[in-house]
């Protein structure tokens, strides 16, 4: 998340207080004493926010709010205001700035602020880099959601499985979205043409998996859940490899087939012909921190075909998310944005949590996370996460955490 906090105050003296609290808070306090000398560095792509004193020789925390607004509505702007200055503080608010504190200001009460504008900049950004890569992106981009280094690896996965034109099996837990993975391997492929054929493997006899070849004809036949394939139906798709179909053959499954070939319950040929070419969807609890753009998108995705107006997301709303464990995976989070945009509250276990239990669970699972993308390297954890050696060994501890524990067997 975006740390940087551009601080405009003509005071040399608060201004430099205020930095160094802000940079004890693990943030990045960029100074400037004047609305001129912060004026390059509000930008549509500045990735922080604005602290500004309302009261300031020649242009004032006014102006600055109003050419904030106009460069970025979006950007918050939280403005320092004295004892007599609260009715034009509220002036500002009906304006467009995110909120004012009063000085002098506690420190708590500040970092309490910054944190709550940092997290609605880093929701507004997602969103943004997610649209980007709706209107520009290839099929992957467009459909397979997530700025996690996970997301990345599938997608990238994906783009190389589909230019093999190889069969492929996709794996992933219940709701993991195995389907549209198999899709987005159909669009990127050079068969991309021809037609997508969707079947469940459960039921699925001899004549039906022939009339589903044949229907595919040069494109793709995706059979969900494969291992539910009946005996017979599991030996006729093998003499179709064997015979050369015209089809691309994509299968789904969400239990690991050669552990029921093993056991005696699939086919020990077929699972071997079926997992030479693997993609495996991250579950949901792997990749945490695509859990904001997820919801945003399914929020918006789901007010679309109802025809409702888009509510309005806040940190609190994210938090409660990120709270949650997802055994459903992308499913799940779907069904729940559908329930946000409807008005539907839950009942669940996270919404009975205080906003500081549901932040500490939040900042657990990213941690955890961290840890398993460096193989449980301290140094390189705390390098990602952007915090200092020392805070990220206290989060260690204050979560009940070890690296050693997620570095890989010797």
């Amino acid at each position: 998340m975006t740390r940087k906090v551009l601080l405009v105050d003509d005071d040399a003296a608060v201004r430099e207080a205020l930095g160094q609290t802000l940079e004890l808070a693990d943030c990045v306090p960029l100074l400037a004493g004047s609305f001129v000398a912060a004026k390059d560095q509000i930008t549509r792509h500045f990735d922080g926010i604005i602290i500004s004193d309302m009261r300031m020789p020649g242009r004032d925390g006014f102006h600055l709010l109003d050419y904030a607004r106009s460069i970025d509505p979006d950007l918050p702007v939280i403005l320092l205001t004295g004892q007599g200055d609260i009715p034009m503080a509220v002036q500002a608010m009906e304006a467009g700035a995110f909120s004012f504190l009063e000085k002098p200001c506690a420190p708590a009460t500040l970092i309490s602020g910054v944190e709550r504008a940092l997290e609605q900049r880093a929701l507004v950004l997602d969103n943004r880099r997610m649209r980007l890569e709706l209107e520009s992106g290839d099929a992957a981009a467009r459909m397979l959601f997530g700025q996690s280094a996970l997301a990345q690896e599938l997608r990238d996965r994906v783009r190389q499985v589909a230019r093999t034109g190889a069969d492929v099996l996709v794996t992933g837990e219940p709701g993991s979205g195995t389907p549209k993975v198999a899709e987005v391997i159909h669009l990127l492929s050079a068969s991309s043409r021809h037609p997508f054929v969707k079947r469940s493997a459960a039921g699925l006899d001899a004549a039906g998996l022939r009339d589903a070849l044949a229907q595919a004809g040069a494109g793709t036949l995706y059979l969900d859940e494969v291992w539910q394939l009946p005996d017979d139906v599991q030996f006729a798709l093998l003499d179709a490899f064997e015979a050369g179909c015209a089809a691309r053959v994509v299968t789904g499954s969400t239990q690991a087939l050669r552990k029921l070939a093993r056991d005696g319950a699939f086919s020990r040929d077929l699972a071997v012909r079926l997992d030479l070419m693997a993609v495996r969807v991250p579950s949901l609890r792997e990749r945490m921190e695509d859990v904001p753009v997820l919801f945003r998108h399914y929020v918006e995705q789901a007010c679309e075909q109802a025809n409702l107006p888009v509510p309005t997301i806040t940190a609190d709303d994210i938090a409660r998310q990120m709270a949650k464990d997802w055994p459903g995976n992308a499913r799940a989070l779907m069904n729940a944005a559908m329930r946000f945009a409807l008005g539907v509250e839950e009942a669940d276990a996270a919404q009975g949590l205080g906003l500081s239990a549901q932040m500490a669970k939040v900042e657990r699972s990213l941690i955890i996370e961290a840890l398993r993308r460096t193989g449980g390297n301290a140094t390189e954890t705390a390098k990602a996460l952007k915090v200092a050696r020392k805070t990220f060994y206290d989060k260690l501890a204050k979560h009940d955490l070890r690296a050693e524990d997620y570095r890989a067997p010797d």
